[in-house]
């Protein structure tokens, strides 16, 4: 199972996986088969993987097919001109600022687009961010400030994520990414309270507890 990609790569593009404890010791002991395959079809037995001539004794599949995210907010609008804002030029990521608002429908904040190592704790800066944002803490850059940074950000995915750019991901430099949002809020971005912490202690979600 040694992925094609490599590990810069792969945190660039969030194609890493945390899988639960003692998941490799079950691999080894056999409770967990590992199979990769291109094709595999049904059977009565269950399933026939490509390439293997004893089909898997099968009681339940679950299909994890994913979903593409660009096409779910393009269809949220209507209008044609709102759809291609949104979603942008294919050969691009999305034009979100901050990974959260399109420069063009600044009244839209979309969260969840983005991936990281922990989506539930980039979800969460970004809503606080939204929320200062809708308090008046802060106010958006113009259009064309906005639109080069994300045109910069875009230069940064297909530098280090390559072919899986569109996936929008913020792996790779999520501190840094945290310290945009905080400085936006007016926040200082140095969250630990000490040089040697800030230095050698790994940031977490309580790291951006309001103080």
């Amino acid at each position: 199972m040694v992925p094609k990609h490599n590990f810069l790569n792969a945190i660039s593009s969030c194609l890493i996986s945390i899988v639960p404890e003692g998941f490799y010791d079950r691999v080894e002991k056999g409770s967990i088969i590992l199979k990769k395959a291109p094709e595999f079809g049904f059977c009565k037995e269950g399933i026939v993987v490509d390439g293997e001539s004893t089909p898997l004794e099968t009681d339940l599949v679950i299909l994890a097919t994913g979903f593409k995210g660009d096409e779910k907010l393009k269809d949220i609008f209507v209008s044609p001109t709102f759809r291609d804002y949104i979603i942008g030029s294919p050969t691009a990521s999305l034009p979100l600022y901050r990974e959260c608002i399109h420069p063009r429908i600044p009244q839209l904040a979309v969260i969840g687009f983005s991936e990281s190592i922990s989506n539930l704790y980039t979800s969460e800066m970004r809503c606080r961010w939204v929320a200062e944002l809708l308090d008046g803490k802060f106010k958006l850059p113009s259009i064309n400030e906005m639109e080069k940074d994300a045109e910069r950000w875009d230069k940064y995915m297909k530098q280090y994520s390559g072919e899986y750019y569109r996936r929008s991901c913020i792996g790779a430099v999520h501190i840094w990414y945290n310290d945009q949002l905080c400085k936006d809020m007016g926040w200082n971005s140095k969250r630990k309270k000490g040089f040697i912490p800030e230095l050698f202690q790994p940031y977490g979600p309580m790291d951006y507890c309001p103080s």
